[in-house]
């Protein structure tokens, strides 16, 4: 089959796009408002864009809370989304008004940044600190601005938990990082872990 974007006219029940481009990686985003708040939302438009420095960046549909917290203060963690703690991943995503903290709605610990002033989850394998770069507003091909807002940050401290390293990398069968595939589906990293060397 092929279908033209513009109309959209896909014929299925569901829009196929965001399962197609998967599994994407979930960023768990923690902030903190100027109000001293605690937020704490997924987001499954994340990724790596650069090594050196090391940047990551969220996307949000909308001006969200975790968007507000981190244009406003600077500041924002990704911590690792993974198979233990999916039910908690699931429940900080609830619709809440801003200033309701989502760590306590899903049972989670709240633990202050060393370097930044936002929180990351405790009970994560892994959490990256990061310090807010850019905010960009992409444009359609009319020259537009989207409702999507892409959050840059430089990663400026990382924590790893010891009980997912072996031989000195992080063991993704331990780690399980869970990833978005589409619709209501999501899948398990650690499940048929396999390694492919590059060709030189």
């Amino acid at each position: 089959m092929f279908y033209r974007t513009d109309t959209n006219a896909h014929g299925m029940r569901h829009d196929p796009f965001k399962a197609i481009v998967a599994p994407r990686p979930i960023g768990w985003i923690g902030t903190k408002g100027r109000d001293g708040s605690l937020n704490l939302s997924p987001y499954s438009f994340f990724n790596i864009v650069s090594d050196n420095p090391k940047i990551v960046m969220f996307s949000s549909a909308g001006r969200k809370h975790s968007l507000k917290n981190a244009s406003d203060t600077g500041f924002f963690t990704a911590s690792m989304a993974s198979r233990h703690v999916s039910e908690q991943v699931n429940a900080s995503s609830a619709p809440v008004d801003y200033g309701v903290n989502e760590f306590d709605l899903a049972g989670l610990t709240a633990r202050m940044g060393e370097v930044v002033d936002a929180p990351y989850v405790a009970e994560a394998y892994s959490a990256l600190e990061c310090r807010l770069t850019e905010v960009i507003q992409p444009k359609d091909l009319k020259g537009e601005l989207t409702d999507a807002y892409m959050v840059f940050g430089e990663v400026v401290g990382i924590h790893i938990s010891e009980d997912i390293i072996r031989d000195g990398r992080i063991d993704m069968q331990l780690a399980r990082p869970v990833g978005r595939m589409g619709y209501r589906d999501y899948s398990d990293a650690g499940e048929g872990v396999f390694e492919l060397v590059r060709p030189t």
